[in-house]
């Protein structure tokens, strides 16, 4: 998987424009959670759409990144955390347990 690694609010701005064309997925990690890279794991080990954009957001790094990201898209900030952006909105979100490479598919073939 090719990560985009999510560092300022002006590459999350541009992320935003690009939805309008194309799938963006952010995925909040961190580093220090057993469970967050478990989820890392199983995203990193299946094969992502080609249509799609991949950002890592380390929340350890970037956690006013973090913030602002739960703010724009109206979800409550969890960890770890996978929100797919189209349209300029988070149209899914899951956490912990539930992140999975076959879930956002299946969102992203519903879009």
């Amino acid at each position: 998987m090719q990560w985009i690694e999510l560092t300022d609010e002006e590459q999350l701005n541009r992320l935003k424009i690009l939805s309008e064309k194309r799938n963006q997925v952010i995925f909040k990690h961190s580093t220090r959670c057993s469970v967050s890279s478990m989820a890392l794991h199983r995203l990193e080990k299946e094969t992502p759409p080609d249509d799609t954009d991949f950002y890592f957001l380390d929340l350890l790094r970037y956690r006013d990144l973090s913030d602002t990201i739960a703010a724009d898209f109206e979800v409550y900030h969890e960890s770890p955390q996978v929100l797919l952006i189209s349209k300029g909105v988070c149209i899914y979100e899951e956490s912990h347990s539930g992140i999975r490479m076959s879930e956002l598919l299946e969102q992203i073939h519903r879009n």
